[in-house]
Order: structure tokens, then sequence, then C-alpha cells
């Protein structure tokens, strides 16, 4: 039998390193059991209100949407762990669908985005692993999903502008493939000027237009058996980002016609799916995988990956083909963006007018 050691009140700070509250020269503020029970206020916004240089907002009735932000920060800057685990955490992303299937938005892509920024400048991390979160439609609750792409409701509402496609793939996917080129520094490969990490995607029931756009960007994919991956372009009326650039290279030519202009699926547990797919698994041990492959990653350092990503990508995509095949893309997809034609598609492939958002 092991007995309780008496516990000392423990502050995190912004150095990572654990202090003792009456040792750390940040204000603190504590809202204990006997606080709450004399002030008679059961609701957190309402004791957070009470609390010093803290601004709360609500969007709603109790239990709606809240928003705080200390010393005049923004919402985002502040970090809220529940029993010790980050329940808004930055490299998680602050708004994600989960009653969308974790679709993409104009909402959530600023998020994606700042979550890679801080994933690849982490000084303490080797690796980043994207992976979709647990859901809240009621036909797959309580399940991981990966991505179910664009939401096509929002581009039918016009809640998706033009340039939300460029800020995506110029933004949060050309990082995740080619790294941050911070201050003067170049991201042509033969300056080597990126900070970038490994990517390893982990495929959770599907991916979806842009999340099989993702997984064309990464270092290493693993996938649940019973996952599938599309590229529904065709249905959409709409490019699917870099996919008509990088598919190619992972399934040749026919295929990538296939499924983007015939709307083709491809199961990730086959021949063709492997292809983009590394490690395939049983959707039950899909969390030891992911252990697992860090672990092989990290095993004997990956102070080499990023001269080995840049070497490679020199070689299968250099910046001016990515720069040739983005001018192209950015003028045809804004025909298809602003034409009639891709809200037809939508009313006959997505019943769109009849979803509400």
């Amino acid at each position: 039998m092991i007995d309780a050691l008496p516990t000392t009140e423990i502050i995190v700070t912004a150095e990572r390193a654990p202090e003792k509250a009456e040792d750390t020269p940040a204000s603190v503020t504590v809202i204990d059991s006997e606080s709450i029970e004399r002030l008679g206020e059961p609701l957190v916004p309402a004791l957070l209100r009470l609390t010093p240089s803290v601004s709360v907002a609500t969007s709603g009735p109790a239990g709606s949407l809240t928003e705080v932000r200390i010393r005049g920060a923004e919402n985002n800057h502040t970090l809220l762990f529940v029993d010790g685990i980050r329940a808004n955490d930055p490299a998680t992303g602050n708004q994600p669908r989960f009653e969308l299937l974790n679709a993409e938005d104009d909402d959530t892509l600023g998020d994606t985005e700042t979550a890679a920024d801080i994933a690849i400048l982490d000084p303490l991390s080797e690796i980043c692993v994207l992976r979709g979160g647990v859901v809240d439609h009621p036909k797959y609750k309580g399940r991981k999903i990966f991505s179910s792409g664009i939401n096509l409701t929002h581009i039918y509402r016009g809640k998706i502008p033009y340039l939300w496609y460029i800020r995506r793939d110029m933004g949060v996917v050309n990082k995740m493939f080619r790294g941050v080129a911070t201050g003067e520094a170049s991201p042509e490969e033969i300056y080597g000027g990126t900070r970038e990490k490994p990517w390893v995607a982990t495929v959770d029931g599907w991916a979806i237009g842009g999340g099989c756009q993702y997984l064309l960007a990464m270092d290493y994919v693993i996938a649940g058996s019973d996952a599938y991956m599309t590229l529904p372009a065709r249905k959409e009326g709409i490019i699917p980002g870099a996919a008509n650039l990088r598919m190619p290279r992972f399934t040749g030519d026919r295929i990538t016609r296939q499924a983007i202009l015939m709307g083709r699926r491809l199961d990730c547990d086959t021949p063709e799916g492997q292809m983009i797919c590394d490690l395939i698994v049983p959707p039950g041990e899909v969390d030891d995988a992911v252990a697992r492959v860090v672990n092989d990653f990290t095993g004997s350092g990956v102070v080499s990956a990023a001269g080995n990503r840049r070497a490679i990508r020199v070689g299968e995509e250099p910046l001016d083909l990515f720069r040739r095949y983005m001018a192209v893309y950015c003028r045809e997809q804004a025909y298809c963006h602003f034409s009639p034609a891709l809200i037809a598609n939508l009313e006959k492939h997505w019943n769109a007018a009849q979803r509400k958002i």
C-alpha cells in the first residue's frame, strides 16, 4: 500500500517549469471550493468575471460559447486545462468542427495554421502528428474522424471566400509540406532556410477532399483498416488544392484522374490505398500504432529530418514548380468558385439548398 503524499499547490508558468504559488513572480488567482460556496455562484464564467484583469464574453445563455481574455490578449491566447488536459490546446485548433465531422471552413483555417506554426516552431518537440478529434455528429458520436474536407454548405451559402483556397494551400498545407521560413529566410530548398519537422497523419474513418490533400503533404500516413479516401472535386465543382500536382507521385496518372475526375473512392486497406498510406492497422490499434511510429521517428533523433525532406522536395516539387502550379490553380479555381455551375453541382450532389448551416 502506498500512502498519498501531501500535496502542494503548483503553478505552471509560461516557461513550462512548475513553481510553487508563493515563489512565482506572476500574478496568480486561485478560486477554491470555499470561495465558490461563499460567493454562491456555480458558473465558471461568473467566477472568472470577479478575477482581476480577466474579461469574459458569453454568446448566449449558460453553457453557450464563452471567450476569456486575460490582460487584453485575444481569447485564443488563453490556455485552459481540465483535470490536467488542455481543453483548448492551440496545437489542436481552437474551433474544431466536431458537429460537422471535422469539416473545414473560414472559421477553422486560421486556427489550423496557428496550430501548424506552433507545432513546427516548438523547440521541445521533434515531430508533428495530424489527427482528427472525436465528433459529436449523431450518427458517428464518440468516433474520431480525420477530416470531411471543405464545408460544402458554407460554400453554397457564400460563407467561404475565394481567397480561402489560396490561403489554405499557400499557408497551412504548404507549411506542413515545406516548413516555415522565418524572418528574411527563403523557402527555396537550395538555401535551406525553413524550420520544419516530419509530419505523421492518422486517418480515422475517412479523409475526404481537403483531408486527402493533407495526406499528400505528409511524411508518413497511418490508417485504420476501415478508413477510406476520396477527392470528390467533380461533384463539388472545385479544384482539390494541390492534389492534381501531388497525387500522381503516389498513385500514378490514371488513378489520380479516376479519383479527381470520376470520384473514385480509395479504401486505405487496398493496394491503391497503400500507395498513399504507409501503415494499415485494425481500428482499435491506431493509438498504439501512432506511438510506435513516433518512437521510430524520434528514437535515434531527427537531426537529419529537415535536410532529407528538402532533398526529397527539390527533386519532386521544387519551389518554382509549386509556384507555376499555384498560378494556374488560382486562375482556374476562381472560374470554378464564381461559376453558376458550382451552385448547381452542390444542389444536385449535396442537396445544399435543404441543408442548414
